[in-house]
């Protein structure tokens, strides 16, 4: 199929790597972006830490320096949401009324942020995805509010947490698992991120659920289901993402908790790929249908499905790049390789969880399944090698050894 004019749905990282391979394998064909934002694509991790903190400014959150976006040669439709998608006539529908004809289509679309019916309407309530969300409670907590309390102990409410820790405020967090971030870290090295928390003085009710809030124009506390009552005045919700999906709707593309691709990120319909944390997909390598949230996943899958775009699917290949992600939070990173299962064996294999500073492997059935590191970088990041290639877990365990 020649491909003519390419739309990319999403102006984000996703969508942002998409086009950047595009012109780098040479398509010079018309691309539109289209963003719901009024933003060109900017990094979003820095919005829970450093942005937060006050150590990074508004001006340096850009993916690309100032000066270089008109080599792209694209035209950005930005502040405008699509609307709905027709893959007969293949054709995107934006708001306004536009129709942006495709002959390749990629879907960045990403996910917004969950919220909590009984908490939302109250002023201090706040999600965080977007870079308003960000300002809006970057300036809520220079007010210095007496307390902080953050709804969720994933990796955007524990970052939360620990900005807002670092700023001097005192942090509640509230999880309803007995476990924080049990689903990425598994139920062996979720604790660790507990423990660091406790080091920082922040209090982590775990098992806990959350049933309103008292005020009045303002939130004044956070009412929990056992009635109990903690002082807040700023609420941030952190209890996860949906893919943002809703425009797909009647499109004809399978919609599950996402965009349900095949293995090379293609989405069904002729022309049509998917990148980023709405992507539903086989991954080969891991033996599972997976949905990852992730910067370096989002990065990597826009640059794939535009190169699988171009080749046509005869050619297009398989995503399955090692899943990386990391997380920093206080002095300390968190990065992990891979894919944790809840019955992986667990193997610390330099320094410790008490000394703030190791390096954990994951193996199953006989393989290395991912790898943990807590501020070592140096020692973790070779493991990405290792399981691609498939590694036993005898053999990562001999490696381990031998570093």
């Amino acid at each position: 199929m020649a491909i003519g004019d390419v739309v990319v749905v999403g102006a984000s990282l996703a969508g942002l790597r998409a086009v950047e391979e595009l012109r780098g394998a040479g398509y010079d064909g018309r691309i539109t972006v289209v963003g719901a934002e009024p933003h060109l694509p900017y990094d979003r991790p820095p919005l829970s830490k450093k942005l937060l903190q006050g150590e990074l400014a508004v001006d340096r959150l850009p993916l690309r320096r100032e000066g270089t976006w008109d080599e792209l040669d694209v035209t950005w439709l930005l502040g405008r949401r699509a609307t709905g998608l027709d893959t007969v006539a293949r054709r995107v529908e934006v708001e306004g009324g536009e129709r942006l004809p495709y002959d390749g289509l990629i879907i960045a679309t990403g996910a917004a942020p969950r919220r909590l019916p009984a908490l939302e309407g109250y002023g201090g309530v706040h999600v965080l995805r977007t870079l308003e969300d960000a300002v809006a409670l970057r300036d809520d907590l220079a007010r210095t509010p007496r307390r902080v309390v953050v709804v969720g102990a994933g990796f955007i409410g524990s970052e939360v947490a620990a900005s807002a820790r670092t700023l001097g405020l005192e942090v509640t967090i509230l999880e309803a698992l007995t476990v924080p971030l049990a689903r990425g870290l598994g139920p062996t090295m979720g604790p660790v991120v507990a423990q660091l928390h406790a080091e920082h003085g922040v209090d982590l009710r775990l098992g806990v659920t959350v049933e309103g809030v008292k005020g009045g124009d303002r939130v004044e506390a956070v009412r929990l289901a056992d009635g109990e009552l903690l002082d807040a005045d700023v609420v941030v919700v952190g209890i996860g993402v949906a893919p943002t999906t809703d425009w797909l709707e009647g499109s004809g593309l399978e919609l599950r908790d996402g965009v349900v691709c095949d293995a090379t990120l293609a989405a069904g319909p002729p022309g049509v790929y998917a990148a980023g944390d709405l992507v539903r997909w086989p991954h080969r390598r891991i033996g599972l249908e997976l949905r990852i949230e992730h910067w370096t996943n989002a990065a990597e899958q826009g640059a794939h499905a535009a190169r699988n775009l171009l080749a046509g699917p005869e050619q297009a290949t398989p995503y399955d790049a090692v899943p990386f992600f990391w997380s920093d939070q206080y002095d300390r990173r968190i990065q992990l390789l891979g894919h944790v299962g809840p019955t992986d064996e667990v193997r610390v294999v330099r320094g410790s969880p008490e000394e703030g500073r190791f390096l954990a492997l994951f193996g199953h059935a006989g393989r290395l399944t991912a790898a943990l590191g807590l501020s070592m970088p140096r020692y973790l990041m070779p493991f990405r090698a290792r399981l691609e290639e498939g590694i036993s877990w005898a053999d990562a365990l001999a490696a381990a050894a031998d570093t």
